[in-house]
């Protein structure tokens, strides 16, 4: 028992030290990343001509947002610039839409996108397959599907879901059940 213990008693300064090197090590690799710089914040009048008109509604306050949050909205930026009318339009839609949402409602949106951003890639890629199918539907389909979606139970949507869209399940087509469904 007694060489038991003397060798514990050995044994714990070697943990000990070791337990100080792992940590030394995690800091000598962790560092460069630790100390990273902020990115540059850029004065109003370092932006481009192309970036000062987009960003026109921050000029104020540009001097007050942070180095991340400026570089963010110049991303934002370019992006909006490599838009099509069209595309630009719909943005504004959308931008809009979300100005006039509660912030409950927008808390809701922003915790699905989450939801959504967690799901592996191929139940994402599913899922934006079956919203463009919906989308693409002529407005009076829709309104029918989103009329039958609001008069089902939670087990029916459950199920509905499970099943997958029509064209999943038939390629495309519609069979004499569905036409009947359609058309009351």
């Amino acid at each position: 028992m007694s060489g038991s213990r003397a060798n514990r008693a050995r044994a714990e300064p070697c943990r000990q030290m070791a337990s100080v090197r792992l940590t030394a090590i995690c800091m000598v690799c962790l560092w460069p990343v630790l100390a990273l710089p902020a990115p540059p914040s850029a004065t109003w009048e370092q932006l481009s001509p192309e970036e000062r008109e987009v960003l026109r509604p921050f000029e104020h306050r540009w001097s007050e947002l942070s180095p991340e949050r400026q570089e963010r909205l110049r991303r934002n930026a370019a992006r909006w610039q490599k838009m099509s009318p069209e595309e630009r339009e719909q943005a504004r839609e959308r931008i809009s839409r979300w100005r006039q949402m509660s912030p409950e409602e927008r808390a809701k949106i922003r915790e699905r996108y989450q939801n959504f951003r967690h799901l592996p890639p191929e139940e994402q890629k599913r899922l934006r397959e079956s919203r463009n199918w919906y989308k693409n539907l002529p407005p009076g389909e829709r309104d029918r599907l989103r009329e039958r979606w609001r008069s089902m139970t939670p087990e029916q949507r459950r199920e509905f879901r499970e099943r997958g869209r029509p064209s999943e399940r038939r390629g495309g087509t519609i069979d004499g059940a569905q036409r009947r469904e359609r058309d009351r």
